[in-house]
């Protein structure tokens, strides 16, 4: 018991640095200004939040941004969720991590939320899992689901966060397993045992619908002819939008698309973008390494060698996450375990990572 009590207590340190907010933002929402509502956050918070982190999709995280005003604000239907919206868009350009990142901002915490894997959803009778086992089946007495009450319904003065990730993926019973939920807000299990309430929920989808139609509407964007003659911006967006429109309503039926309220098309991962994804990997690996008291700095030419190494628009920042854990943590885990003096008592040790010899090899940083 105290060898397994010792390992969560490690594993759960391992995860504060990924998934807990650098700054003490619970305190930080107390103090809000503005109207009073019965949600107490300051919008100015999460914005920072959500745009140092989330790079090349401005439009989607201005929308977020809009739907969190009128949350602040209370005026959206008490008797519906909060907000229903859609993220649409190709692998890797950051719609599951847009959701993580607005619950660390909002809770402190990026595993703040309910999730739903719909991949693991795929055939008829997974549909129970959602909604409960119906009547004179084994659980139904329980009302037992998938679902987390308590993180549906968030804390006080703050929303809860529901994300379906992948819904395409589910199988359409599933998928209609949800029109209740965002239509009133309210699942009841097939039991009728239990009620599970969403009205003080944000909830998110996530999707790859459309992706290779939305990649080749972006190559053409970047064709010569459109350099000449390029779309104006909201032009562009309608383009994007009638394909995610079409690509929806060919998979879900039209009574589940019409209960959405917002669609937003996420695009795909550009070259202009690539270094500032390379150095949030970076702010995300140096929080990994607080535990032995150091931290690494990249030369320019590391930061290049790795983009060019680890770019790939089909496959976006995934690809790229995979070309850090591949050139740089990998010699890195080498030098610690292998040439690092031990972890500090005092400050932390600076490694300077350099390109030497067809690969990165690291230096000390001399203390100032």
């Amino acid at each position: 018991m105290l060898e397994e009590t010792e390992r969560r207590r490690q594993e759960s340190r391992a995860l504060e640095g990924e998934n807990l907010a650098s700054d003490d933002v619970l305190s930080a929402h107390l103090s809000t200004q503005g109207i009073e509502s019965r949600y107490r956050f300051d919008i100015d918070i999460i914005s920072r939040h959500l745009k140092s982190q989330i790079v090349g999709q401005d439009a989607a995280v201005e929308s977020v941004i809009n739907m969190l005003r009128i949350v602040r604000a209370d005026i959206a239907d008490p008797r519906k969720p909060l907000y229903s919206g859609l993220l649409l868009g190709p692998t890797g350009v950051g719609k599951t991590e847009l959701v993580r990142t607005l619950a660390r901002a909002l809770h402190g915490d990026a595993d703040a939320l309910c999730r739903i894997d719909m991949n693991t959803l795929s055939q008829e009778h997974y549909a129970a899992a959602i909604t409960g086992a119906p009547p004179g089946y084994v659980g139904s007495k329980e009302g037992k689901t998938i679902l987390d009450q308590d993180k549906i319904e968030g804390s006080h003065g703050k929303p809860g966060i529901v994300l379906f990730d992948e819904l395409e993926k589910a199988s359409p019973e599933v998928v209609l397993a949800l029109l209740n939920i965002f239509d009133n807000g309210i699942l009841t299990v097939a039991s009728g045992e239990r009620t599970y309430s969403f009205r003080n929920a944000i909830i998110f989808m996530t999707s790859n619908l459309g992706a290779e139609k939305l990649r080749a509407e972006a190559e053409a964007a970047t064709g010569l002819w459109r350099r000449w003659n390029p779309l104006s911006e909201k032009v562009r967006r309608d383009r994007l939008e009638a394909i995610a429109q079409k690509a929806l309503l060919g998979k879900f039926p039209p009574e589940f698309v019409n209960r959405i309220d917002h669609v937003e098309v996420f695009n795909w991962i550009e070259p202009e973008v690539v270094h500032q994804l390379v150095g949030l990997e970076l702010e995300k690996l140096n929080r990994r390494l607080l535990k032995h008291h150091c931290y690494v700095e990249l030369s320019e030419p590391v930061v290049q060698w790795i983009v060019d190494k680890g770019f790939d628009r089909q496959f976006g920042a995934r690809s790229l996450r995979r070309a850090v854990r591949r050139y740089l943590e990998v010699p890195l885990a080498k030098f610690l375990v292998d040439d690092f003096p031990g972890n500090a008592s005092t400050g932390s040790r600076g490694l300077f990572a350099i390109l030497r010899g067809g690969g990165v090899t690291f230096e000390p940083i001399d203390p100032v």
